[in-house]
């Protein structure tokens, strides 16, 4: 299976790319992708170079153009494919279904990948986007098991991607609209999910505090970690119970279901973390390099490590574990 690996900048690139990995996704410094944030992402001349690094490495660069059009402003990312394509990426990974037109029609060579953003999760949906666009690959949200994924791989003519390792959604990849209540900024539009412009940290006592905008999100106390802000990791008051209503502040692991997934037809493994710093990528795509590659029985002493730099200190196996919450 191939390693697609996060880069929110061309220092974390480059790490990436050296740290084993077998493609690396990237977006453009604007709303076009989903992980609009200040500081991250490229400029056209960034990508240029760090597709020509990835190359003379035999690493493929997929840019991720994974938000959806607004009316009106359809030039903007219809710019970003034309200079993606232009650039050399060996991959598009888009959302939208008019920007699939889009490049199907004008680039019918080039590769295209479906987002997670586009909620494809069953064949009906799948089956569509190969016929209509020509779609390569599909990238599944992390809302079906093991089991699901392979009876999927059966029924259906193009590549999985699955995600493997990082943070968590709230299972509805495309389809959230809980930060646009918070901040006025969408995730599926914007790019921008709790956005730090609208996240603060205050201590009340000996507790801390997580807000965004005008909400509280959490309360940790002193011997808890506290995690960022979004409203689907926060704790709740609900009836007469008092916890996490959507889903726990953790990270996905799912290195115990590599050969499952193997089995299963599962293409490529998906590390998210582009906002993650240059050591974490580096550390976690040489870490699941060496897992893919072990014997099972080794993989766990390889990554027990990851789990420190995890959301919370802590990962699950998501979805792909029926037990899981």
């Amino acid at each position: 299976m191939e390693l697609i690996c996060p880069a929110g900048t061309p220092s974390a690139f480059r790490e990436a790319v050296d740290a084993g990995a077998d493609a690396v996704y990237c977006g453009f410094r604007d709303e076009t992708n989903a992980r609009n944030f200040p500081g991250l992402n490229f400029s056209r001349p960034e990508l240029k170079e760090s597709i020509g690094y990835a190359g003379k490495r035999g690493v493929q660069t997929f840019v991720a153009l994974n938000t959806f059009m607004r009316a009106g402003s359809e030039a903007l990312w219809y710019k970003a494919a034309d200079d993606a394509v232009e650039l050399g990426a060996d991959a598009l990974i888009l959302a939208d279904f008019g920007l699939m037109a889009y490049v199907a029609e004008k680039y019918p060579d080039q590769r295209l990948h479906v987002s997670v953003q586009a909620s494809a999760s069953n064949r009906d949906a799948i089956q569509f986007l190969v016929e209509a666009f020509g779609a390569k690959r599909v990238v599944l949200p992390r809302i079906l098991t093991v089991q699901d994924i392979a009876r999927l791989t059966r029924q259906i003519d193009c590549e999985v991607e699955v995600f493997a390792f990082g943070g968590l959604c709230v299972m509805a990849e495309g389809r959230c609209s809980l930060s646009s209540y918070a901040t006025g900024k969408s995730p599926n539009m914007n790019g921008v999910c709790s956005p730090a412009s609208h996240v603060k940290y205050r201590r009340d006592g000996d507790t801390m505090v997580s807000e965004l905008g005008a909400y509280t999100i959490n309360r940790f106390g002193p011997d808890e970690a506290s995690g960022y802000p979004t409203l689907c990791k926060g704790r709740f008051e609900i009836g007469e119970t008092h916890g996490y209503a959507f889903e726990d502040p953790v990270s996905l692991d799912v290195v115990d279901h590599i050969e499952a997934l193997r089995e299963a037809g599962v293409s490529a493994l998906k590390i998210e973390g582009r906002q993650r710093g240059k050591a974490y990528v580096a550390e976690v795509v040489s870490s699941l390099k060496k897992a893919l590659s072990a014997q099972p029985a080794e993989r766990s002493a390889l990554v027990a490590r990851l789990r420190s730099m995890s959301e919370g200190q802590r990962t699950t196996s998501g979805a792909y574990d029926k037990r899981w919450r």
